[in-house]
């Protein structure tokens, strides 16, 4: 298990597509070059749309990490 500097985070729980990926636009829009956010949501699309969403914008994908309903994704702003 790797340990992130996780520099933002936010609580998407219970938020369902699309708006964990509009919330962690408009927190990357907020963060510097190289920084990590950590998204939490309780939302399984997520898993499949921020991975895309990072792609589509050029923005890297660490890890998915899953706690029971928990998904934790961490991304790092490019």
């Amino acid at each position: 298990m790797s340990q992130h500097t996780v520099h933002k985070t936010i609580d998407a729980t219970g938020l369902l597509c699309p708006m964990p990926s509009v919330k962690t636009a408009l927190a990357f829009e907020q963060m510097e070059l190289g920084q990590i956010l950590e998204v939490i949501t309780d939302d399984p699309v997520s898993k499949r749309d921020l991975p895309a969403w990072a792609q589509n914008t050029g923005n890297e994908l660490l890890e998915i990490k899953e706690e029971d309903k928990t998904i934790k994704i961490y991304l790092r702003k490019a």
